[in-house]
């Protein structure tokens, strides 16, 4: 499916958390675009800032912590930065919205499905309760849900994982969005209902031109739905790319330890490489390249200077000191 115009682009959003240990630098830098009709997949290690920017995005930083101090989140040209609390309770679900990683917590076990599906729809939709209702069994027949009807009766606690994960789609897609970002959303399904529901946002996103962020630690489902992928490292984006591309030659050390770490049905070994070390305290960056302490090709100059980020290959971007001697193909 081509890509059409941007939907949304983040340009040097800067994120931060004030505790008592200090300024968090969640989000320290993060530019990102992404097309209608496309899928960006955004990977890295557990801590890196992967739910902090898609929160950022959506302007729902933990309170009164999270503030964005710097940077851009347009939508469709619009700057969604300075809006207020209430402009942004018109925008999200209906312009952009979000499906979250566990459904278990996504959804109120006191209320109804039916319930808490008209709540979401009467936020953008004026009509009849009625109307809403059908509209939200319209909703759950559009994520495959069996018997919508019933289901709307239906309390959280009666379903199974996989089908609470579906009505969460339900419900993030029902506006309809333009932007969809999608936070690990098939982390608590095993792998047959992983792929069902891989399948069900992707017959979504070729109904309605979705642009869809989704975040991941799975490169196999980048592989399966992700146009291009962003690989993120202690708050900032360390390379980017089309993802066959990125997969056939990552150029970053970091995007290459985590390929290797990626087991291989077509080999056997012992052990899978691991990367020593752990991240970087976000309150206690390093002034160099974030990656240093645990890269093996880190020199002087990667522990004094952040790298800038090199062309590498069309639209794949490294920030990586030795990429700048690479020829770009």
């Amino acid at each position: 499916m081509s890509a059409g115009p941007v939907l949304l682009e983040l340009r040097d959003l800067h994120a931060h958390l004030s505790t008592r240990w200090g300024v968090v630098r969640a989000v320290d830098g993060v530019s990102l675009t992404v097309r209608e009709g496309e899928t960006l997949g955004l990977v890295g290690e557990s801590g890196c800032g992967k739910t902090m920017t898609a929160l950022s995005i959506l302007r729902l930083l933990p309170q009164p912590a999270g503030r964005i101090v710097a940077g851009q989140i347009l939508l469709e040209g619009e700057d969604l930065v300075p809006k207020s609390e209430r402009q942004m309770r018109r925008i999200r679900g209906r312009r952009i919205s979000m499906i979250l990683q566990d459904p278990q917590t996504s959804l109120n076990p006191v209320f109804s499905v039916g319930n808490q599906l008209v709540e979401a729809l009467r936020v953008h939709r004026a009509g009849p309760r009625r109307r809403l209702r059908a509209l939200a069994q319209e909703a759950l027949r559009q994520v495959r849900v069996a018997a919508p009807a019933q289901r709307l009766r239906d309390f959280p606690h009666q379903m199974s994982g996989g089908m609470k994960q579906r009505v969460v789609g339900a419900i993030a897609v029902s506006g309809p969005p333009r932007v969809l970002i999608a936070d690990e959303p098939t982390t608590a399904l095993d792998v047959t209902i992983q792929l069902q529901y891989l399948t069900l946002l992707e017959e979504i996103q070729e109904r309605t031109r979705l642009a869809m962020l989704f975040i991941t630690h799975d490169f196999g489902i980048v592989a399966r739905i992700c146009d291009r992928v962003a690989v993120m490292y202690a708050g900032r984006i360390v390379e980017s790319g089309p993802t066959r591309e990125l997969f056939a030659a990552p150029r970053h050390p970091y995007t290459q330890a985590l390929m290797a770490a990626v087991p291989r049905m077509d080999e056997s070994v012992e052990r899978l490489p691991a990367i020593d070390g752990q991240p970087p305290a976000l309150q206690r960056l390093p002034p160099g390249c974030r990656f240093a302490p645990r890269c093996r090709h880190a020199d002087d100059r990667c522990q004094r200077e952040y790298p800038a980020v090199f062309a590498v290959g069309r639209e794949h971007e490294a920030a990586c000191w030795r990429a700048e001697s690479s020829p770009s193909r």
